[in-house]
């Protein structure tokens, strides 16, 4: 099965995602898609560190997300990628504007064929204010875009506030 867990900052999505790992009953591996660049970034890095069962394997990967999800997904196995917009931050931050698209629309195109439970989490920045700044409101629209399409391939979307889950698509978690 393939999830997106939706949410603002705090809202509980990241419980939910590795709640329903946990839940699944196979082996979970845990996609880190962060780059802890400041003090605040790594205080966040640890709180999950803490959060996460021991047995839990980890894979720490920035850019390259489609490679990592079709090296790492079996049948028998849970895939957690925390988070979607971390990753495409990342990729907007680069020099060269075309790894972004090289690499979202791999993600995309591996997404279906990918065997075992997949679990993408990722913040949902549209619903407040327009930003101002070129980039800020960039990230806004490609997150809104990548939100959109891979929503379109879940079987479940789950958007997550006040740490409540409501079900946009599929059976409730």
């Amino acid at each position: 099965m393939l999830q997106l867990i939706l949410g603002g900052a705090r809202s509980g999505k990241s419980r939910l995602a590795e709640r329903l790992a946990s839940e699944s009953a196979l082996a979970v591996t845990y996609i880190a898609t962060s780059e802890p660049l400041d003090g605040e970034m790594n205080a966040r890095v640890q709180l999950h560190r803490q959060r996460r069962p021991s047995e839990w394997g980890l894979i720490e990967e920035p850019l390259q997300l489609a490679r990592v999800l079709r090296e790492q997904a079996r049948p028998d196995r849970c895939l957690l990628v925390d988070c979607l917009t971390l990753w495409l931050t990342n990729l907007l931050m680069l020099d060269d504007p075309q790894t972004l698209v090289v690499e979202r629309d791999a993600l995309l195109d591996c997404l279906a064929g990918l065997p075992g439970e997949i679990i993408l989490v990722s913040n949902e920045t549209g619903l407040g204010v327009v930003p101002l700044g070129e980039l800020t409101r960039r990230y806004v629209d490609e997150a809104g875009w990548l939100h959109q399409a891979i929503a379109e391939r879940c079987q479940r979307v789950v958007l997550t506030v006040a740490g409540l889950p409501l079900t946009l698509k599929g059976v409730a978690p």
